[in-house]
């Protein structure tokens, strides 16, 4: 099964990370929400290969998200997932939070798919406000 997700990340402290294509990228201390889908073959798959990298249990980066997920001053706080729902665009552009222009749409003509949020909490009620199922 597959779907529109939302991954809640903490960052504990300031870094500038390296994010493939787009270079180094300044990212303040705080909390980020990244918006995707999955609707390739493996479905929400995807969300559990981004657990396993925030976890370190995967190396390999794929995704603009990856990157961050992979960085030792993030943590993967909650994800959200939105089942047989195409709703990635809608919740970008929806959800509370400032754009981190270029970051997770490349494949479309949103500003953003990643999002600096005003906190976890905000943003994790927000989602399931929408519809959201919280999967951790």
């Amino acid at each position: 099964m597959g779907g529109t997700y939302v991954l809640v990340i903490e960052a504990t402290r300031a870094a500038t990370i390296e994010v493939g294509a787009l270079g180094e990228r300044e990212f303040s201390a705080g909390a980020y929400a990244y918006v995707g889908s999955a609707f390739g073959p493996g479905g929400f798959s995807r969300v559990d290969r981004h657990c396993e990298l925030a976890a370190g249990d995967r190396e390999t980066r794929h995704w603009h998200v990856d990157y961050l997920l992979g960085h030792p001053a993030t943590r993967l706080e909650t994800v959200i997932t939105f089942p047989d729902a195409d709703r990635e665009c809608e919740l970008a552009a929806g959800l509370p939070g400032e754009p981190v222009d270029g970051f997770g749409a490349s494949d479309c003509d949103c500003r953003a798919h990643l999002l600096a949020v005003p906190d976890a909490p905000t943003v994790r009620t927000a989602a399931v406000d929408a519809g959201g199922v919280v999967d951790q």
